[in-house]
């Protein structure tokens, strides 16, 4: 009886430790390098963001012109979530920026070297 105790106790702890890893990894966390320029840049990627399935948290810090996204492995993945970033305008790690969706962008948000007119220090 000793025995059937021990081995329910253990089949208990094994099963509650393997929910509480199965909960830790509902969310993931990642960190892309974009080419965002100012703060419309930050408006246009946090939108694009909002309606991306699967992301939870996202803040895209200017300065660094990293995107730190939070979201659910089981509803989308790291190459989506560049690719919604490069879908409207920006570049996103290695993936380049839409073409078409790149030139329709602001001047102040296109990166210096492309930009019509200099506005250095430029920031909306």
């Amino acid at each position: 009886m000793k025995k059937l105790k021990l081995i329910l106790m253990a089949i208990a702890v094994l099963v509650v430790g393997i929910n509480l890893s199965a909960r830790a990894q509902k969310t993931a966390d990642l960190e892309i390098k974009t080419s965002a320029q100012c703060s419309m840049c930050k408006e246009t990627i946090e939108k694009a963001m909002a309606f991306e399935k699967g992301v939870v948290k996202y803040e895209l810090i200017v300065e660094t012109k990293i995107l730190k996204v939070t979201y659910k492995p089981a509803k989308t993945n790291p190459e989506t979530i560049r690719r919604a970033v490069s879908a409207v305008g920006y570049d996103a790690d290695e993936v380049v920026a839409d073409p078409k969706a790149y030139q329709n962008l602001s001047d102040c948000c296109k990166k210096p070297e492309d930009r019509q007119s200099d506005h250095s220090g430029h920031q909306h």
